[in-house]
């Protein structure tokens, strides 16, 4: 089972100062896993990435809101990610993971401790997948929460699922920009889906993932890396800047190569290259999060 690099300890400041209740929109607690376990069907074992660490790493970069995301090594047992929650003052809203069994009464639950959406996998990959008629029916049952889906899809899957995606009868998030390879540019036809999705009202991306994205870390005149992925995350925003959010992915899961993880304080520098315009900013940082996940 292979291991996953621990996030950059040293967080640089980044060059412009976040505005007020800028939001963090997709990080991950992992344990301890002596207090929430992981299940035993996890295909990665992460890094150690207590709720303690993040709240240090969010005081440096200068976000006040954050929205926790509740990783598949952790399964259906939200806990960890309410407990964050929980200890958040305020500042936290959950998205967690559901299956079609989950009791009406157990949604209200998540929902009292704080979760305003629920994540699915659709990759081209042979294991850690909804299945798509489990996926319709936990649509069916949280449509009444008011939720979002988050959707952790890639290319080959968004042009396979367009149909269910514009069906849906809530509001979608497409994390980590559809997985878009850069290699293949603007035109190819997954990422010229993803704009054509964003007409539709209930569509939105989320600007996150950029080590996931580029396979190099081709660095620009500042020292910047993933430069590669600014072209895409411009694109999406100016399509939707009202449906377009924004997340570290912290402690950046999934990261098995030396040398790849990022700096936190780097890709909030990157985010000031997708949206130069700090109005731009503050839609994506602040109003929409605050729309799409409840915060006062």
């Amino acid at each position: 089972m292979p291991y996953c690099y621990p996030p950059d300890p040293n967080t640089k400041k980044p060059r412009f100062t976040p505005p007020a209740k800028a939001c963090d929109t997709h990080f991950h607690v992992f344990g301890p896993p002596e207090q929430f376990p992981f299940v035993s069907t996890h295909e990665y074992t992460p890094p150690a990435a207590p709720l303690e660490h993040y709240l240090k790493m969010l005081e440096v970069i200068g976000i006040e809101r954050a929205v926790v995301v509740q990783p598949s090594v952790h399964g259906l047992d939200n806990s960890a990610t309410l407990h964050a929650i929980t200890h958040s003052a305020g500042r936290f809203r959950g998205v967690g993971r559901i299956d079609d069994h989950t009791a009406k009464s157990e949604l209200q639950r998540l929902h009292d401790g704080g979760i305003r959406g629920v994540r699915f996998n659709l990759l081209d990959r042979p294991r850690g997948n909804v299945k798509l008629d489990i996926f319709d029916r936990c649509v069916e049952h949280i449509a009444w929460l008011g939720w979002s889906v988050d959707l952790h899809i890639d290319t080959k899957s968004l042009l396979e699922q367009e149909k269910r995606i514009r069906a849906l009868p809530v509001p979608v998030v497409i994390d980590h920009i559809a997985r878009v390879n850069p290699a293949q540019g603007l035109n190819q036809p997954a990422f010229q889906l993803l704009l054509d999705l964003l007409i539709d009202k209930h569509v939105w991306v989320k600007v996150s993932g950029a080590d996931k994205i580029c396979n190099t870390q081709v660095h620009d005149y500042f020292g910047l890396p993933f430069v590669e992925v600014i072209p895409y995350a411009c694109a999406v925003i100016a399509a939707a800047p009202d449906r377009v959010i924004w997340g570290t992915d912290w402690p950046h899961s999934n990261n098995f190569a030396p040398g790849h993880t990022p700096n936190d304080g780097d890709l909030v520098d990157l985010l000031a290259e997708f949206a130069p315009d700090p109005q731009v900013r503050k839609k994506i940082l602040v109003d929409n999060p605050a729309a799409l996940y409840g915060f006062e």
